[in-house]
């Protein structure tokens, strides 16, 4: 999403710094002109006996004495602002534009919950980080899978593979911290495959003596903008019921098995709510549900108890965001009503507001690649309009990401948060009165 850079940033719609701009200049003319009129007449006379100048050459000198002044004046302000500021900014690197926009006009932003999991919330977490500085993330941990599935049967922890993940969405400087964080040992058995960010996480965990604190002083390590919450404190595996009787435990498994997914429930019961995360929805001004894998990231969120409460009476705005291609394993065949028509058994999408669906296409050589694993894009059969009460706008909402093996389909975050922005009441409504 496009912004200012540079010295335009300063001019940036609710930077509150125009206003302080406006009175120094004010404040200048004064004096000039106080100055002016004390010694004026006795200076001017003086100065045109000491330079005798034609008229033109006169009004050059003056226009030329009138822009260096009024740049040196500028240019003093900024780096006295870039002085006092420098000592109190949380990254020394960083410009002093973007400390002042961040704190002027980001932390003034909507409060905005996003709730899911995997690749896909994170994805949507790197595009409201620019549009919004209170964001927060509500994780699924139900994952029993690979690094994060080892630490918790070894070590007795909360899956941290998804909070790592949106940890570094939201991290002011991803682009460095990433390939660190993300980093898979090379090692013996017993730490071969596990990323750097998850052992850090676990390890926390057991120092700090719960998830939760573990999550903040990963939070701050990494200077997140926001905040990113586990749904529940409590260790729980996913179940699915499948429409031929099977019965099958753990997220991994389910990914995998095949066949059309009855209903989902948890493990355990109760599974209460992490607190904050409730309140965090509470207070919210926008909550955006999805994107992410169906019955593995979203609708464990919605299992949990009271989550699904307090998304549907919450006084925030309510967007879904629907997937673009289908998983194999988990929704293939499943079209785009197919999607609402499962999520609407956990949560009364009737009390969203807005359907954010991708309206472009993949290239096909881009699909070509999904053909082996029987995926394809989800199938928009909606309509003009269907049996809820969501509006529906259709947007090109298409990214991709380069892996090892193949270029992937994915939303892309700028359009993503350029989408959400312009088609909501709580953007809409703060851009205008800012």
């Amino acid at each position: 999403m496009w912004r200012p850079r540079g010295i335009l940033r300063w001019l940036y719609p609710g930077m509150g710094v125009k206003r302080w701009l406006g009175l120094a200049f004010l404040s200048m003319a004064v004096l000039t002109l106080a100055l002016l009129y004390a010694f004026g007449v006795d200076l001017m006379r003086f100065l045109y006996r000491s330079f005798p100048l034609t008229q033109s050459a006169r009004y050059g000198l003056a226009g030329a004495a009138l822009v260096g002044g009024v740049g040196v004046f500028l240019y003093a302000i900024l780096r006295l602002v870039r002085s006092v500021a420098r000592g109190v900014a949380p990254a020394s690197h960083e410009k002093m534009t973007s400390v002042v926009y961040r704190t002027r006009v980001l932390e003034r932003a909507p409060r905005v919950v996003a709730i899911g999991g995997g690749t896909g919330l994170s994805t949507l977490l790197r595009g409201l980080k620019q549009v919004t500085g209170n964001i927060t993330a509500v994780v699924t941990v139900m994952d029993d899978g690979g690094s994060s599935g080892r630490l918790r049967a070894e070590m007795d922890v909360l899956p941290p593979g998804d909070v790592r993940n949106c940890l570094l969405a939201l991290a002011e400087d991803e682009s460095r911290l990433s390939d660190y964080f993300q980093h898979r040992f090379e090692a013996p058995a017993e730490l071969a495959g596990h990323s750097l960010g998850n052992l850090l996480l676990a390890g926390l965990e057991q120092a700090t003596g719960g998830f939760d604190r573990a999550i903040e002083a990963m939070s701050f390590v990494l200077n997140v903008r926001g905040r990113v919450l586990p749904a529940t404190l409590t260790k729980t595996h996913l179940v699915a019921h499948y429409e031929d009787g099977r019965i099958v435990e753990g997220e991994s498994r389910i990914g995998h098995e095949g066949g059309r997914i009855e209903r989902l429930a948890l493990s355990t019961s109760p599974v209460p709510a992490y607190e904050r995360a409730l309140e965090a929805i509470a207070d919210a001004d926008l909550v955006v549900l999805g994107p992410g894998s169906l019955f593995t990231s979203l609708v464990p969120n919605l299992l949990v108890d009271s989550i699904a409460r307090a998304i549907e009476t919450a006084s925030a705005e309510k967007v879904l965001v629907a997937n673009l291609m289908t998983q194999p394993g988990e929704t293939s065949g499943l079209t785009l009503s197919d999607h609402l028509c499962a999520l609407g058994r956990y949560i009364d999408l009737d009390r969203f507001d807005l359907l954010l669906v991708n309206s472009a296409r993949p290239a096909e050589t881009i699909l070509e690649g999904y053909k082996s694993e029987a995926a394809e894009p989800v199938v928009d059969d909606l309509g003009d309009a269907e049996g809820h009460r969501l509006r529906i706008v259709r947007e090109d909402l298409i990214g991709v990401a380069a892996l090892v093996r193949k270029t992937t389909v994915k939303h892309d975050p700028d359009k993503l948060a350029r989408a959400i922005v312009r088609n909501t009441r709580t953007f809409s409504h703060r851009l205008g009165t800012d």
